[in-house]
């Protein structure tokens, strides 16, 4: 999430994203939830590491994102993995669904919070790193660090 303020309640975060993929752009969109899983996510339970977007017919839906059920839910509770329906702009999706069909991309949650009460997710259009990028990242990560150590001293 870029501009945090503090009307903002962070509840998940995929920590993975940026070392596993190439991130190009990101997009905030709520989430069409129902009321058990309002209430499991205000207790700051949510996992989106497994979880992806992807377009169905003329919308976007997020698959596997795992939000347990509701302690004090009844039989009414949810389902944790169902798909769930982001909301967006129509020249948000169509501009998403037109790059999402390209070879390559795929749309990854970032994280999930509540911003002036409202579940949001942040998903961003990004490219899978091949192995060889990964090390190449850890390398060069290596590198500063050892540079700036031979520096403080």
């Amino acid at each position: 999430m870029t501009g945090a303020s503090n009307n903002v309640k962070i509840v998940a975060r995929n920590r993975r994203a940026r070392h596993d993929y190439y991130i190009e752009d990101t997009y905030e969109a709520g989430l069409a939830l129902q009321g058990t899983e309002v209430k499991s996510l205000r207790q700051g339970e949510c996992s989106v590491t497994e979880a992806y977007a992807a377009p169905r017919g003329d919308e976007l839906f997020i698959f596997d994102m795992h939000i347990p059920p509701y302690e004090a839910g009844n039989i009414q509770n949810h389902e944790p993995t169902r798909p769930r329906k982001l909301l967006l702009h129509r020249w948000q999706l169509d501009r998403i669904i037109s790059r999402c069909t390209q070879r390559g991309y795929t749309l990854i949650p970032l994280c999930v919070y509540f911003k002036e009460g409202r579940a949001k997710v942040e998903i961003a259009l990004a490219q899978r790193r091949k192995l060889w990028d990964k090390r190449r990242k850890t390398e060069e990560r290596q590198r500063r660090r050892d540079a700036k150590r031979d520096l403080s001293r």
